[in-house]
């Protein structure tokens, strides 16, 4: 009798062992199908209450990494919420939904059974704002469009416009920082042919650039300021290359030197 019971406990213990796989393949493969998301039929909500049950909701989700962005992007973009399925849920392919955001260098996303996430994210360094079109987005120093500004961005950013410009920005925003009272000066700069800039000042000046020689021309136009107050006037200088030297010419509103 004993070994009958035994027996039988063995066979039930199987029988249970192979439903809950079975189960957990048809879960799984009903989540992959979108057939338990939020608000889309009678199974709606379905696989947190099952995952609760089972010790598979997602009780404790951490993030870390964040510095301008918030941590509900991260989560509407791994479609999860505190307390939500874990059931089918695949680490690797959040991860590449979240690299895919214009704002994140890198990611990573680990999931620690039973019901904890680990999400780190690395964000671009932005370095100014690009005006391309209708849009005004950050870029970061290779360029890359981030997206337009989240609320919770800090800084002055220089505003950069024309083709090219979110390339070209990191180069000069790397040569303005040379002469830090100039920086401090210049709110705009413009890119022409995608070949050399315009910069706009906050005395209502205009700087023009050459193609080569822009810090050697920065350097020439703040000695002239310093001497002058040519930017302090409004005027427009450009910059005039001749074959044995650089010079600059201070011109009117209308385009008149003078």
């Amino acid at each position: 009798h004993l070994a009958s019971l035994d027996n039988g406990a063995l066979r039930l213990s199987s029988l249970a062992l192979a439903l809950a796989v079975l189960s957990g393949i048809v879960l799984h493969g009903a989540s992959r199908a979108g057939s338990f998301d939020e608000g889309k039929g009678p199974l709606s909500g379905l696989p947190a209450r099952v995952s609760s049950l089972l010790g598979f909701a997602a009780d404790d989700i951490s993030i870390s990494g964040l510095a301008q962005h918030d941590a509900s992007e991260v989560l509407a973009t791994l479609r999860l919420k505190p307390g939500g399925s874990l059931l089918g849920f695949d680490a690797d392919a959040a991860r590449q939904a979240l690299e895919k955001l214009p704002w994140v260098k890198t990611a990573s996303v680990t999931r620690e059974y039973p019901n904890q996430l680990r999400a780190t994210v690395v964000e671009r360094h932005a370095i100014a704002l690009w005006q391309n079109g209708n849009n005004v987005d950050l870029v970061d120093e290779t360029g890359a469009d981030m997206g337009p500004t989240p609320f919770t961005v800090r800084g002055n950013f220089l505003l950069v416009t024309g083709e090219g410009a979110n390339i070209a920005a990191a180069e000069l925003i790397n040569q303005i920082s040379a002469i830090p009272e100039l920086q401090q000066r210049v709110t705009a700069a413009a890119r022409l042919g995608a070949r050399r800039w315009n910069l706009y000042l906050n005395t209502g000046a205009k700087l023009a650039l050459p193609e080569e020689g822009v810090a050697q021309a920065l350097q020439t136009a703040w000695s002239l300021e310093q001497g002058k107050n040519m930017f302090s006037k409004g005027a427009t200088v450009i910059h005039r290359r001749v074959k044995t030297r650089g010079g600059f010419q201070v011109a009117d509103d209308d385009g008149d030197p003078n």
